[in-house]
C-alpha cells in the first residue's frame, strides 16, 4: 500500500469518525433541546409590532366571542346598546352599537381617565388643593347644567372634584380640572382627543369636557372599549368614586371664611345619578349622561363571583328624569341579569412558551408563544350547570410540531392552544415563533435532513 493511499484512507477515516461524532452530538442536542437565548427588549418590541400587524384581533379592545352563539333576543328600550365582558373584551349583546350619539355626561369618564393618568405619573394627588377660577364657578355654567356648586373662595381637593364628577356629574368640576391640568379648556380637550386617538377610537371626538355639548360624539361600541380600558387601568376608581351613593358639598372645610359661621346653610347632599347602585346586585359604577340630543345614556358595570360585565346604553327612552331612570334601571337589569345567567370568566394565569427544534437551521431551536395574551375566555352557559361550573371544566391542550425544518419566521404560526369544554372547542389560540431562524449552510442543512430520521 502506497504512502499516499494510507494518508487518503486515514483522512477518510478521520472525517468519517468526526462526522459521526458531530452528527451524534447534533442529534442529541436536538433531542435534548435548550431554550434559545432570551429576546432583548428591542426584539420584544419588534415581535409585538409584527404580531399586531398580522393578528388584528390583538389590538381590538372589544371583539366578537371566539365561538358561535345564537344572538340574544332581549327587550331593550334604548335605541343603541352593547354588553361586554370586561376581562376578555368579548361582545355578548349589541343593538345598533355603531350609531354615533353624544355621550353627554359620560364624557366625564374621559376627564377622570386623564386625572388618573396624571396621578400615576406623579403630577397630581387626591389631597391636592385645586384652585377655582371664575370660569368654573357654578354661577358661570350654562343653564340646566348638572353641578356640584363650586363657588368663589371655596377650598377643594382633587378628591372633592372627582367625587363631584362621578357622583353628581358636576360640569363645574370638569371645567375646574381641565383648567388645572392644561391651563385652558381648549388645551384640555386636545388632550382628551389625543388620549382617545391613542386607543384607536376613530368615531369618538370631544369639543368640551363636561358632556354639555351635542357636538361631543361617540358610539356604544367605542365607549365600551374606552370604559374597558378605564376599568382595567384604574379599578380603584370604582371603590373611591363610582360606587358612592351620595356626596355632601360644600362641607365646613370647603367654605370660604365668610360662610363658615353657618355651614349648614350651604351643605347639599346629592345622590348618585346611577340608580342601579340601589337596584342591581354587584353594581359599583359607572356613569350616566343626559342631554336632549342623546336621550338617557348609561355606562354600567357590575361584578359577581369574580366576573365583571359592562354595558353601554344610549338614546335611552323617557320623558323627564323619573321615566329616564325607570328605563335605565329596566335596561341595565335586563342586560346584566342575562349576562350573569349565561356567562362566566375562565382565567388562565399560566405563561406558555414551547421550545421546538429547528433541524438544519442556524439556531437549533425556537420558542412558540401564544399570539393572544392573557389567556382568558368568556365561558357560555351549558345545560345542567352554572356558567361558573362550566368555566371550572375548561381544558387546555397543546398542539405542536415535532420540529420546524431548516428555518422559522418570527410571528408565523406553527402550533396552537385549544380551549375546550366537555369536548367542544371554544377557542383556538395560535402559537407563533418568537424569532426568525435562518437556514444553515450546506453541512448544517444536510445534518438537519438526516437528523429528521431520528427525531
Amino acid at each position: 500500500m502506497t504512502k499516499k493511499l494510507k494518508v487518503g484512507i486515514s483522512i477518510i477515516f478521520f472525517l468519517t469518525v468526526f462526522s459521526a461524532v458531530y452528527f451524534t452530538f447534533y442529534v442529541n442536542s436536538l433531542k435534548n433541546l435548550k431554550e434559545p437565548a432570551p429576546l432583548s427588549e428591542n426584539q420584544k418590541l419588534e415581535l409585538n409590532a409584527l404580531l399586531d400587524s398580522r393578528f388584528k384581533e390583538r389590538t381590538k379592545l372589544v371583539h366578537q366571542l371566539p365561538y358561535p352563539v345564537i344572538p340574544a333576543n332581549l327587550s331593550i328600550s334604548a335605541e343603541n346598546a352593547i354588553l361586554i365582558d370586561t376581562l376578555t373584551g368579548s361582545i355578548l349583546f349589541e343593538k345598533a352599537a355603531d350609531t354615533k350619539v353624544p355621550p353627554a355626561s359620560m364624557t366625564k369618564l374621559v376627564v377622570m381617565y386623564i386625572v388618573f393618568k396624571e396621578m400615576e405619573a406623579g403630577h397630581l394627588s387626591l389631597d391636592q388643593i385645586i384652585s377655582l377660577p371664575p370660569e368654573c364657578w357654578a354661577r358661570n355654567m350654562p343653564p340646566d347644567s348638572s353641578l356640584m356648586f363650586l363657588d368663589q373662595g371655596q377650598k377643594v381637593t382633587l378628591f372633592d372634584l372627582l367625587s363631584g364628577l362621578a357622583i353628581v356629574s358636576g360640569n363645574d368640576a370638569a371645567v375646574a380640572i381641565a383648567l388645572h391640568i392644561s391651563g385652558s379648556v381648549e388645551k384640555f380637550v386636545e388632550r382628551m382627543n389625543r388620549e382617545i386617538a391613542e386607543l384607536g377610537l376613530t368615531d369618538t371626538h370631544f369639543v368640551e369636557p363636561s358632556g354639555y355639548s351635542e357636538k361631543n360624539i361617540t358610539t356604544p361600541r367605542e365607549f365600551a372599549a374606552f370604559a374597558r380600558v378605564y376599568l382595567e387601568k384604574f379599578p380603584q376608581s370604582l371603590e373611591l368614586f363610582h360606587s358612592k351613593k351620595s356626596f355632601v358639598f360644600p362641607r365646613p372645610e370647603n367654605l370660604p371664611p365668610w360662610q363658615k359661621a353657618n355651614p349648614e346653610r350651604f351643605a347639599i347632599t346629592a345622590y348618585n345619578t346611577n340608580k342601579l347602585l340601589w337596584h342591581l346586585e354587584g353594581c359599583d359604577g359607572l356613569k350616566t349622561g343626559f342631554i336632549y340630543e342623546s336621550g338617557y345614556n348609561l355606562s354600567l358595570t357590575a361584578k359577581r363571583k369574580g366576573t365583571r360585565f359592562l354595558s353601554v346604553t344610549m338614546h335611552g327612552a323617557g320623558i323627564g328624569t323619573a321615566q329616564g331612570n325607570k328605563h335605565k334601571i329596566e335596561d341595565g337589569t335586563t342586560l346584566m341579569e342575562w349576562a350573569f345567567a349565561n356567562f362566566a370568566d375562565y382565567k388562565n394565569q399560566q405563561e406558555y412558551s414551547f421550545t421546538v427544534a429547528v433541524p438544519g437551521g442556524k439556531e437549533k431551536s425556537v420558542n412558540l408563544i401564544p399570539v393572544f395574551e392573557p389567556y382568558f375566555l368568556t365561558v357560555p352557559f351549558i345545560a345542567g350547570s352554572s356558567p361558573q361550573e362550566a368555566a371550572d371544566r375548561i381544558k387546555v391542550s397543546v398542539q405542536l410540531p415535532d420540529f420546524i425544518m431548516e428555518n422559522a419566521n418570527a410571528a408565523e404560526v406553527y402550533g396552537k392552544l385549544v380551549y375546550s369544554l366537555d369536548g367542544t372547542v371554544l377557542q383556538i389560540i395560535p402559537l407563533a415563533a418568537d424569532r426568525t431562524v435562518e437556514k444553515a449552510g450546506f453541512p448544517g442543512s444536510v445534518a438537519g435532513k438526516l437528523a429528521m430520521l431520528f427525531l
